[in-house]
């Protein structure tokens, strides 16, 4: 059996009895006025992080969400949309679009403002995805691209890009791993399946994205995930695997390479009132600025004493310069 087939037979048992402790979420349940959501769509919240954020979400965008769970962050989205099919929801596994459907009865009779009809779900797969080219602003999967090996993960991700449109956005949530990954564990589809084995390194996970061709890469949030221990899992070391919160915005790829924001900051220290690098980026004395990765390598390459640039802190929420 391969690994698909036996993640469909996973989320197939899930669908039909609820388990809470399948995946965890690392981020808090969003809590809104008016928005109340169903005990089981909580115990089905089959995710690693969140992939709903404010800034996403103006002037009622058109959404897609692949691999419904139990229709929480479907309900989260129509929370911003709230008109007609504004959100489809996209499933490869029967049970699961059932569970879902009668959650969304449970969330009509809990949330005056919700209708049923806000959501279309429908069955298809997230390597044939069944929506036309151009056609959605946002598009989102929690805990899903991390079980695809690495020839089906670039199939996904180009067709998330295909049914974008120009500067529409791409949100993931994934967990990822910077420990070795023994091959014993990354071959075992029922791992896989359990968003566990197949978890790549931060920056390769970026690169399969950057190589679909999505300009601008956002590092939202990064926060421990799981243990993959030797009592528990055929592996002679502690695999430490975290949750990481991406977006990816479909725009043109600049002529040196991708723009990656992974929470780095410069600041200027010097004598005049700020700093010009001519290149497109000004820094006001004393001010913190985020800025890309590539930004930051250039202002490093200055070697200049008094420009400071942070590391990392793979928590970027806009506002930066690239």
């Amino acid at each position: 059996m391969d690994y698909l087939e036996t993640t469909r037979i996973i989320y197939k048992k899930a669908a039909e009895t609820p388990d809470v402790g399948l995946c965890c979420s690392t981020t808090p349940v969003w809590a809104l006025p008016g928005l109340v959501i169903p005990k089981k769509m909580l115990e089905m919240n089959y995710g690693c992080g969140s992939t709903v954020h404010l800034r996403d979400l103006t002037n009622s965008p058109k959404i897609l969400y692949v691999g419904v769970g139990g229709g929480m962050e479907l309900l989260q989205f129509s929370y911003f949309n709230r008109r007609a099919n504004g959100v489809i929801g996209l499933d490869v596994v029967d049970e699961m679009l059932d569970a879902c459907k009668e959650n969304f009865v449970a969330a009509e009779s809990k949330n005056k403002w919700f209708d049923k009809n806000f959501v279309e779900l429908r069955k298809g797969d997230a390597l044939n995805l069944p929506v036309d080219d151009n056609s959605i602003d946002l598009a989102a999967q929690n805990c899903l691209f991390n079980i695809f090996v690495e020839q089906d993960l670039k199939k996904a991700l180009l067709e998330m890009y295909r049914v974008l449109k120009p500067q529409g956005r791409l949100v993931l949530s994934d967990p990822v791993c910077e420990s070795h990954m023994p091959e014993n564990l990354k071959n075992d589809p029922e791992l896989r399946g359990l968003c566990l084995s197949g978890a790549l390194p931060l920056m390769d996970y970026i690169q399969f994205i950057t190589d679909i061709g999505f300009g601008t890469i956002e590092i939202r949030a990064k926060r421990p995930y799981r243990i993959i221990d030797p009592d528990h899992y055929d592996t002679v070391e502690a695999i430490y695997i975290e949750s990481v919160e991406i977006c990816a915005i479909k725009d043109p790829m600049p002529k040196d390479g991708p723009c990656v924001f992974t929470g780095k900051t410069a600041i200027y220290t010097g004598t005049q009132d700020y700093f010009d690098d001519e290149n497109g980026h000004i820094l006001m004395y004393n001010q913190p600025i985020s800025i890309c990765d590539k930004t930051a390598r250039n202002l490093s390459s200055l070697e200049r004493n008094d420009i400071f640039i942070s590391e990392s802190t793979f928590f970027y929420d806009g506002g930066g310069s690239c």
